[in-house]
Order: structure tokens, then C-alpha cells, then sequence
């Protein structure tokens, strides 16, 4: 891992994603000083006062000086502008990466705003972790342990810049897998992005389908509080990943509102046989999945 050991590591978003792979690559000693770039000066100040970053850019251009690593953890809709603020102050050599929750539209942000020595330097990617917590307050040197990180490299990222990101993901104790951007963006709308709607979605039914919903709720009980816990998540992040995979994430509402009709008719119907072979193949594949990650 010495080759990957960084003199200057710039975090770009200095919240639960950044500021969790700054904790981890400060604890596995492959980072010398951490610059963070942020826009809420109390979210740094707490970001400095825990031992995520060492110092707090006062501008890009002697944040990005030197830098060996830029690490985009901003939310999503923000990316085209960062890469464009980025991209006058980048060295040559410096490495870029992100932890976005989409990637086609990061990767078509790069080639509108990065120079191609650059793009050589670039590797998209999203480690498959988090809590609906945020900020630098939520960071945790232990976030990624055991967690999958997808990386989406361009094809003319140099493949000693995959290597080099993927190791530095794996000194933080994730599993580390290459796909591609559709393939990535695909996958997540289907496991991240329609969960989390339909937590925020189920929060708004409970809310309109009663004058009193804090009645309803005092009842609700931990299988309402687990299923809805990621609709405490950031609005601005979810509303920039919704937009950002907009067409994935409409196919997977259709086919999640036939699924719904699906069931509907069998209630309409009183079949019970196809509600509990309907419930048991759910189980199923739940019960199948949960012995895979064991």
C-alpha cells in the first residue's frame, strides 16, 4: 500500500462520505494532510475540530495545489459545477474521484468540463454506504468496513489511477468492484433509489391520509420505524440522485406499481393462495439474499 500513500488528500464535501474516507485513510496512516472544501463553515469548523480534516480552504486554486487526490462528495447536482471550478487549478497527475450515487451523469459532467490529461486521472465511483445521518458530525472512520465500492473508470483512465483508488478503497476496508456507469446506474435505482422514495413516500401517505397523523403514528411500531428510516435522509441529496437517474429510477417506479396492481386484484379477489405464495416468494428471495452476505 506505500505506493498509494497520500502527502495531500482534498475532500470536496466534507460530510458522511467524505468525511468517512478521510477518518479511514487517516487511521490506516496513507494521508498526510487533508484539505476540506465545504460551504457551511460550521459544518468544517466540527470537520477540523474532529480530526477529519486538517484545514479548511480559503479558496480552490491553493486547495487543489499539490493535491495527489481530490475526492468529490458533494451532492450530485453540484457536480458540473465543482468539475467546472475544479478544472483551472488541477495538476496534471492529480488523481479524481467521487462518491456519487449516480455515475453516467458524473462521467458526461467530466467530459464537458475536464481536460483529457485529467480524464486520464479520473475514476468515477460510489461506495454502497451511509446513514441517513450527514454531515461531518455523522463521519465515521468505520463507514466502509465490509462495504461494497463500485468503481466506473472512463476508458481513457489510466489503469494505474483505477489501481490506485482501488486500493486506497480497500485500505479502508471495502470490496472494491469495477462495472459499467449503465450497468452501475441500473443497479442502484433498483436496491437505493426506489427504496428511498417509497420511505419518503410512505411518510407523505401517513401525513395526507389523516388530519391527525400524529395519532396514527404514536402507534406505529419498530417494523414502520425500520422501514422508514432512510426517509431522514437528505432531501437535496435524494432529489439530485432522483433527477440524476430520472430514466433507470421511472422504469423501476412502473414496474414497482405493477407489482402493487398485482396485488390489488389479488385482495379484490380474496385470493388468499396468491397472496401467500406472493408473500413466501418475497421471503424467499430475502431470506436468499441475506445467506449470500453472510
Amino acid at each position: 500500500m506505500a505506493n498509494s500513500a497520500l502527502n495531500k488528500l482534498v475532500i470536496i464535501g466534507v460530510g458522511l462520505i467524505g468525511g468517512s474516507f478521510a477518518l479511514a485513510l487517516r487511521n490506516a496512516g496513507l494521508v498526510k494532510h487533508i484539505v476540506g472544501v465545504g460551504r457551511s463553515l460550521q459544518n468544517m469548523q466540527c470537520a477540523v475540530e474532529r480530526g477529519v480534516i486538517d484545514e479548511i480552504a480559503t479558496d480552490m486554486a491553493s486547495a487543489l495545489h499539490n493535491a495527489d487526490l481530490v475526492f468529490l462528495a458533494m451532492p450530485v447536482g453540484q457536480t458540473a459545477n465543482i468539475m467546472a471550478q475544479i478544472a483551472p487549478h488541477l495538476h496534471a497527475n492529480t488523481i479524481i474521484t467521487d462518491g456519487c450515487s449516480t455515475k453516467q451523469d458524473v462521467i458526461a459532467a467530466a467530459r464537458h468540463h475536464l481536460p483529457l490529461q485529467n480524464r486520464h486521472h479520473f475514476v468515477p465511483g460510489h461506495p454502497i454506504a451511509g446513514t441517513e445521518q450527514s454531515g461531518a458530525q455523522a463521519a465515521q472512520a468505520d463507514l466502509y468496513h465490509n462495504k461494497h465500492v463500485i468503481l466506473t473508470p472512463l476508458p481513457e483512465t489510466s489503469t494505474d489511477a483505477v489501481e490506485q483508488v482501488n486500493q486506497l478503497w480497500q485500505a479502508c476496508g471495502a470490496q472494491v468492484s469495477i462495472m459499467s456507469a449503465d450497468e452501475h446506474d441500473q443497479v442502484l435505482a433498483t436496491t437505493s433509489h426506489l427504496p428511498h422514495i417509497l420511505a419518503f413516500t410512505m411518510m407523505n401517505h401517513l401525513n395526507h391520509c389523516t388530519n391527525q397523523p400524529e395519532n396514527m403514528l404514536r402507534f406505529a411500531g419498530s417494523g414502520m420505524r425500520d422501514f422508514t428510516r432512510i426517509a431522514g435522509s437528505s432531501p437535496e441529496m435524494w432529489r439530485d440522485i432522483c433527477l440524476a437517474n430520472r430514466e433507470a429510477l421511472l422504469r423501476q417506479i412502473d414496474g414497482y406499481q405493477n407489482e402493487l396492481k398485482a396485488l390489488q386484484e389479488m385482495l379484490r379477489n380474496n385470493d388468499g393462495d396468491a397472496l401467500e405464495q406472493t408473500f413466501s416468494q418475497a421471503r424467499n428471495v430475502r431470506e436468499t439474499w441475506l445467506k449470500s452476505k453472510n
